[in-house]
C-alpha cells in the first residue's frame, strides 16, 4: 500500500511538469508565429523546410482521399455527358428519319416537277404587331386586313411552318388565333403512315395530336401536315414533328418559332367546291346525231291506185 502511493507521489509532479513545459512550447510557438521581425521570419522559414518535408506520410491520407473526391466528381461529370450525348443521339435519330422522309419526298416532287398543284394558293406577307397576353387566349394581331383582301379561316404561316387562321378582320388588321389556343382544332395527317388525327391547342407550346387512327403506328419523329379535310385548311402544310410529352400524350413539335414572330405570310386558300349531286361531276350526255341522207320519194303515176 505504501508503495502505492509512493508511484502516486511521484507520477503527479512529473505529469504537472510535463503539461507546464506543454503550454509554455505552444505558447512560446504562439508567439514566435506572431512576431513581425525578420530574423524570427527566417527562423520560421527554417523550422518549415525542416519539418514539413517529413510529414508527407501523414499527409497522404488527406491527399488521397481529395484524389478520391476529385475522382468521384470526374465520374459524376461524365455520367452527365453521357446521358446528354445518348439524348442528343436520339433526337439525331428523330432527325435522320425526318431527313429520310423529306429525301423519298423530294424524290417524288422531282417526278412531278412540272405539275402545278394549286395555281390560286398566293400569299401575303404581313408584320406581326402586337400579341393579345391573356393566358386563355393566344392569337397575334396583323397589319392586314380587309383592304388586302383577307378573309376568315385563312391560314397563316411564318417561314417554316404553320402558325395558325385568321379570325377577325378589320379594315386595317386581322386577328391571327394560334395552333397552341383552346380553340384552335386541325385536321392533320402523320407521315409516313399517313395516320389522320386532330391537333387540338391546349394553351402549351406543343399542341395535343387526338383522335388518332392507329397510335402503334407513329413514333417520335414523324412529320405531322395539313390533311386538307372538311376544307379548314389546304392539304400538306406544315405542322411540325411528333413528340411524346412529360404526361405521356402525343404532341406535336412545332416548326414555327411562336416565340419571335415577326412576319406572318397569310395564305389565299380558295374554299373547296361543294358538290350537292352526284351527276355535277360529268358532263350531261349528248345523243349522237344521225348523219343526213337525201331520201326522194317517188310520187304515185296518175292514174294508179295508191
Amino acid at each position: 500500500m505504501a508503495r502505492k502511493d509512493q508511484t502516486e507521489d511521484f507520477v503527479s509532479p512529473v505529469r504537472r511538469l510535463l503539461i507546464g513545459v506543454l503550454v509554455l512550447f505552444l505558447l512560446g510557438t504562439f508567439l514566435i508565429w506572431r512576431i513581425d521581425n525578420p530574423r524570427v521570419e527566417r527562423f520560421r522559414m527554417n523550422v518549415i523546410d525542416a519539418v514539413v518535408p517529413n510529414f508527407d506520410w501523414a499527409m497522404a491520407p488527406v491527399t488521397g482521399a481529395v484524389n478520391l473526391l476529385s475522382d468521384f466528381q470526374s465520374y459524376q461529370r461524365l455520367a452527365q455527358q453521357n446521358s446528354d450525348l445518348r439524348r442528343e443521339l436520339q433526337d439525331m435519330k428523330s432527325w435522320r428519319e425526318a431527313a429520310i422522309q423529306l429525301d423519298q419526298e423530294n424524290a417524288r416532287l422531282r417526278d412531278l416537277i412540272n405539275v402545278q398543284l394549286d395555281p390560286q394558293l398566293t400569299r401575303i406577307t404581313g408584320v406581326v404587331m402586337a400579341d393579345s397576353g391573356s393566358p386563355f387566349r393566344q392569337s397575334v394581331l396583323l397589319n392586314v386586313g380587309a383592304r388586302d383582301g383577307i378573309l376568315d379561316g385563312w391560314p397563316a404561316m411564318d417561314g417554316i411552318g404553320l402558325v395558325g387562321r385568321i379570325s377577325g378582320v378589320g379594315q386595317e388588321t386581322s386577328r391571327v388565333i394560334l395552333v397552341t389556343d383552346t380553340s384552335s382544332l386541325i385536321p392533320v395527317t402523320i407521315q409516313p403512315s399517313g395516320q389522320r388525327a386532330i391537333l387540338a391547342g391546349d394553351n402549351t407550346i406543343n399542341p395535343v395530336l387526338d383522335f388518332i387512327e392507329d397510335p402503334d403506328q407513329i413514333k417520335p419523329g414523324d412529320r405531322v401536315v395539313t390533311s386538307g379535310d372538311g376544307g379548314v385548311f389546304p392539304a400538306d402544310l406544315l405542322v411540325g414533328q411528333v413528340a411524346r410529352g412529360t404526361d405521356g400524350r402525343l404532341r406535336a413539335r412545332l416548326s414555327a418559332d411562336l416565340e419571335r414572330l415577326e412576319f406572318l405570310r397569310v395564305l389565299r386558300s380558295q374554299p373547296a367546291i361543294r358538290i350537292e349531286e352526284a351527276g355535277s361531276l360529268m358532263a350531261p350526255i349528248v345523243a349522237p346525231s344521225l348523219p343526213e341522207t337525201d331520201v326522194t320519194l317517188d310520187a304515185p303515176e296518175e292514174g294508179t291506185d295508191g
